[in-house]
């Protein structure tokens, strides 16, 4: 195969794995079109009505379980969630929270269950990320994708954690790069069972799970390919081997990360998770939920870093003053306050994206899972230097929450891959249609002539079009113009990447990280001044608006904008060059 095959190849896949899906203009999508789908995103959304009672009351009594049952000390010097916490989880409904009530669900909304994960969030990572590898793709794609047999079979008793999930993709050769799954699994003869082969690692829950779904590499009928195929597998299989029930981690050690191994499993086909072949649709679905609640999980951390920096700056003093009174002090205070508004807003609305069934919200779910992870291990760090020398000793949470933090930023997708996934997927749109006027260019056709005009048209208006977006409150009405004003700077800046470097933008991750830096920072920026717009709203529906502080909205919008402008300039003024030369230098040196 020659070079220009094996890079059609590579094009092939990657838009098999990215595009496969609907192509519906989104919020994310709509920012690289240089478009504000202000529908997506204002009004802020609320938790329904009918369901805030409820959510209330489950928020009380999660609270008093807590308060009186977790310990994340404990859990850390032990590296075990005990057996008591995980039933009195399942009781107040946690295990659950989104599975319907005809199975013992609470039947909750995305939204609904991002505060429930929020609240564990803020105590301890490992309990959050056991509930997240359980609920929100332990079971989730059993929600999602299973039969009603399968419901009734399995359900009832995940829910209330008699019996617990996990979510088998990870494989030496398959991580980040979800459709290398190389596991096997071959239909008997008669058709009735599938054989599985392989391993599995770093599967959260692996060891401790009764139900595990795993994705295994299928033969598809009437051709020589595979596809990814989703099973529900259980341990008394004869042939599952658990290789190692706990392996020893530097944070998170609560949870169960384990291995293990399939050989010669007979998994019955009544067991096949959604349509033949489409096990890569059902993780990546599945994984999009799970981003979610990382955002949840991520932002209860970050207020309880929030909490923990300005009670020591306003307890401890050097030099006769509280630590609150220096202002590089100040400075890490206010960017932690508003970095954690930030957080929950974009948490919120990524949530209601999938509440509301939309569809094609990839973007934003991985958006949402890098900034929060990226800004929750600046905020520890802040925390922690607030705190000097006394957070280094076990005696405070903040050690911990540091080696607890440092797997967000690899786990559920690295943010490396991400980041380019975000790029390139947002960038597709626009640069379908350049090429579209590309090709009618250089072979003109009658059939090719209305679509290069519709995409010329297309290109032309939002280069002289500044977005609109509409906010309600007076005092918003320049932060509004202002991100008008990015969001079509950043579309006129997409556009020159993609005339300037065409096909070849594909791997130039440097690229790739400016645009998906600036794509997340505005989408930011927009769940801010949603939320800051209805928080205005309700306080002056409700005579209190003189009261209302939005002192950490204001100085994010500021930040972030500067950020953005930053992310856009650097595309043509940059260090890249020098950098590529560095590493290659370094790269190239044999080993001493």
């Amino acid at each position: 195969m020659n070079k220009v095959e094996a890079r059609q190849k590579e094009i092939q896949q990657a838009e098999e794995l990215l595009f496969a899906g609907p192509q519906a203009l989104g919020f994310a999508k709509g920012l690289f079109q240089g478009h504000f789908v202000s529908d997506w995103v204002m009004p802020y959304p609320r938790i329904p009505a009918a369901q805030e009672a409820e959510l209330n009351k489950s928020l009380a009594e999660l609270r008093q379980f807590l308060d009186q049952h977790l310990d994340p000390v404990e859990i850390d010097r032990q590296a075990d969630i005990p057996r008591e916490v995980i039933d009195g989880l399942g009781r107040v409904g946690v295990l659950g929270a989104t599975a319907s009530v005809e199975y013992g669900g609470r039947g909750f909304t995305q939204m609904a269950n991002c505060k429930l994960l929020e609240e564990i969030g803020c105590r301890c990572a490992s309990t959050s990320v056991f509930v997240n590898a359980h609920h929100s793709i332990g079971i989730r794609a059993l929600v999602l994708f299973g039969t009603h047999q399968q419901k009734q079979r399995w359900l009832p008793k995940l829910v209330t954690g008699e019996q617990l999930g996990a979510f088998a993709l990870t494989e030496r050769e398959a991580g980040s790069d979800a459709a290398n799954v190389q596991m096997q699994a071959r239909p008997t003869q008669d058709g009735s069972h599938f054989i599985l082969n392989g391993e599995k690692r770093y599967i959260t829950n692996a060891g401790i799970a009764q139900v595990l779904t795993v994705m295994a590499r299928t033969p598809m009928p009437g051709s020589d390919k595979t596809a990814i195929t989703a099973f529900l597998v259980t341990p008394d299989m004869p042939g599952f081997t658990i290789l190692e029930a706990r392996m020893p981690k530097m944070g998170i050690r609560g949870t169960a990360t384990g291995r293990f191994s399939l050989r010669d499993v007979k998994v019955p086909k009544e067991n096949i998770l959604g349509p033949m072949g489409k096990g890569l649709k059902v993780a990546l679905t599945v994984l999009d939920f799970g981003r979610t609640t990382f955002g949840a999980c991520c932002t209860g951390a970050a207020k309880t870093c929030l909490r923990l920096a300005t009670e020591h700056a306003n307890t401890r003093k050097q030099f006769n003053k509280t630590l609150g009174e220096f202002d590089l002090v100040k400075k890490k205070i206010a960017r932690i306050a508003a970095g954690t508004y930030a957080m929950e807003a974009m948490t919120t609305i990524t949530a209601s994206l999938i509440d509301r069934g939309l569809e094609d919200y990839m973007i934003e779910t991985a958006m949402l899972k890098v900034f929060t992870t990226e800004r929750l291990w600046e905020m520890i760090n802040d925390a922690f230097q607030i705190y000097g020398g006394s957070a280094y000793f076990v005696d405070l949470p903040l050690e911990r929450m540091l080696r607890d933090a440092r797997i967000n930023q690899i786990g559920e997708g690295s943010n490396e891959v991400l980041t380019s996934f975000i790029a390139l997927v947002g960038m597709r749109g626009p640069g379908m249609e350049f090429k579209e006027i590309y090709d009618t260019v250089m072979k003109p056709s009658r059939d090719r002539m209305s679509k290069a005009w519709a995409a010329g048209m297309n290109r032309l208006g939002a280069a002289i079009r500044v977005p609109d977006v509409p906010v309600r409150s007076e005092q918003l009405r320049a932060n509004a113009r202002q991100l008008g004003r990015l969001i079509w700077r950043f579309n006129f800046a997409v556009n020159r990447a993609l005339i300037t470097y065409r096909e070849p933008i594909l791997d130039m991750q440097l690229v790739q990280e400016r645009i998906a830096d600036a794509a997340m920072d505005l989408f930011a920026s927009t769940c801010v001044l949603s939320r800051w717009d209805a928080e205005l709203q309700f306080a002056r529906r409700n005579g209190d608006s003189a009261s209302a502080d939005h002192s950490a909205a204001d100085l994010f919008l500021r930040q972030s904008f500067r950020r953005i402008r930053r992310f856009l300039g650097e595309l043509t003024d940059n260090d890249d060059n020098s950098l590529f030369a560095t590493a290659k230098s370094f790269l190239d040196k044999p080993p001493s």
